[in-house]
């Protein structure tokens, strides 16, 4: 782990963006401006396997990681949940703000709110949560309240809740219409939609969605890509710890945009979050 403030020179007119990546290792900090990689620094040691971030007010966002041993909420400082060992966590829209909703190696899955986790039900190898969804060997589960509702498919990976809900399944990349619609073939596990932005992968092969088209993206890595998430930009980890930015032409001072990357030298990348 490494700090790169020495030959990476911001402009301090740019935003700065705070990136959380789940490993095996620990939970890493990236900080992002436009097309540029900063500082990172492990910010936990742990096993992290999942991590989200939590709107719970219109003033406060919190970082959520599910670790081998209990879910953690953070950012400064990170601090046990009670939870027990976790392997998925997410959120859960609840009126004026969310709750984190986490689950369980048993399966079991559960909200957290004023202090207390309220088990909502179990489900058979949950893998993970998003905007009250549940993806999981048997299917998609959906939060109804202080209940799970199932929502159909089989052997699901990964869920994207903004706008139409996303799938990324054994059987291919389904969305959620008149029923669970299949997008592409294949064997997809993640997805991820936010910001105008939706793309999804399967193994290295990343693919984005434009004008309701699904195009393959031309990554500079053929590393298995881990998670998606967005920013000022689109942002790509490889389980290998790549960190790639999918830079806007408009927002770097060359004005050429295209992929950036860093290797961040972690292993076992599970998830990013961007906060």
């Amino acid at each position: 782990m490494g700090d790169m403030a020495e030959d990476r020179v911001y402009d301090e007119r740019r935003a700065e963006t705070v990136a959380y990546v789940a490993s095996g290792q620990g939970v890493a900090t990236v900080r992002v401006s436009s097309d540029r990689v900063g500082r990172f620094s492990l910010a936990e040691q742990c096993r992290a396997r999942d991590v989200a971030t939590v709107a719970e007010t219109a003033a406060e966002t919190r970082v959520y990681v599910a670790t081998s041993d209990d879910v953690l909420a953070g950012p400064d400082p990170f601090e046990p949940l009670g939870f027990g060992p976790s392997v998925a966590v997410g959120a859960d829209e609840t009126g004026d703000g969310s709750s984190p909703v986490a689950a369980g190696e048993n399966g079991r899955v559960a909200r957290y709110r004023d202090g207390e986790w309220t088990t909502l039900g179990t489900v058979d190898d949950p893998r993970a949560i998003d905007g009250g969804l549940v993806a999981s060997a048997g299917g998609v589960f959906r939060v109804d309240g202080d209940a799970l509702a199932p929502v159909g498919l089989a052997d699901v990976w990964d869920v994207a809740a903004d706008g139409a809900p996303l799938a990324a399944a054994a059987a291919g990349l389904y969305r959620l219409g008149n029923g669970w619609l299949r997008e592409r073939e294949g064997t997809f596990t993640t997805v991820a939609a936010g910001d105008g932005h939706a793309h999804a992968a399967t193994g290295p092969a990343l693919f984005e969605r434009a004008a309701d088209e699904w195009t393959a993206v031309d990554l500079p890595t053929d590393e298995a890509v881990a998670d998606v998430a967005y920013g000022e930009c689109p942002y790509v980890v490889t389980e290998r710890g790549t960190f790639l930015i999918d830079a806007d032409p408009e927002r770097t001072p060359d004005g050429t945009g295209g992929w950036r990357s860093r290797a961040l030298g972690l292993t076992d990348v599970a998830a990013l979050a961007v906060l």
